[in-house]
């Protein structure tokens, strides 16, 4: 179990998740992934960088779309239909949406961590982003993750 890995019972294992594509695809298993270490008693961070980033931006989880891999996904009207489809799916198997996965994220204690330079390029703010998102420039992420014992690119 976790607990046994630990060198000092005191301190908690730690992960890391970055998450880089707004994407159902890209956004779903940093938040599974994350979620599922939080409730084995681990401390748990996303980082979104790049277009991962729209992922917790106010109003835009809903949004995130699923592109079929290769030459499907360029198809005009394929990106919508294999989307519609994905969310059905999701829907039967009684899967959160990407929004319900946020705030269950939040609640659970995973910090959101948004990247500084992404933010810069984007030109956005911390008001563009929902509440509890924090920004962190790429040297803090890593001074953070040097330390966790998962470092993970999802």
């Amino acid at each position: 179990m976790v607990e046994e890995t630990r060198k000092n019972p005191e301190e908690k294992t730690s992960c890391t998740f970055i998450c880089s594509r707004d994407t159902l695809d890209g956004a779903y298993p940093s938040l599974i992934l994350g979620l599922n270490a939080v409730r084995l008693g681990m401390e748990a961070t996303i980082f979104y960088t790049f277009m991962g980033i729209n992922v917790i931006r106010k109003n835009y989880s809903e949004k995130c779309r699923f592109i079929p891999p290769g030459p499907m996904g360029a198809i005009p009207g394929m990106s919508a239909m294999a989307t519609k489809m994905m969310r059905k799916k999701m829907d039967a198997a009684q899967i959160p949406s990407l929004g319900e996965l946020l705030e269950m994220a939040q609640l659970e204690g995973i910090k959101l961590v948004a990247c500084k330079m992404t933010v810069d390029m984007m030109g956005l703010s911390l008001d563009d982003f929902i509440d509890g998102v924090e920004i962190q420039t790429a040297e803090d992420y890593l001074k953070h993750a040097v330390h966790c014992r998962i470092n993970m690119f999802t």
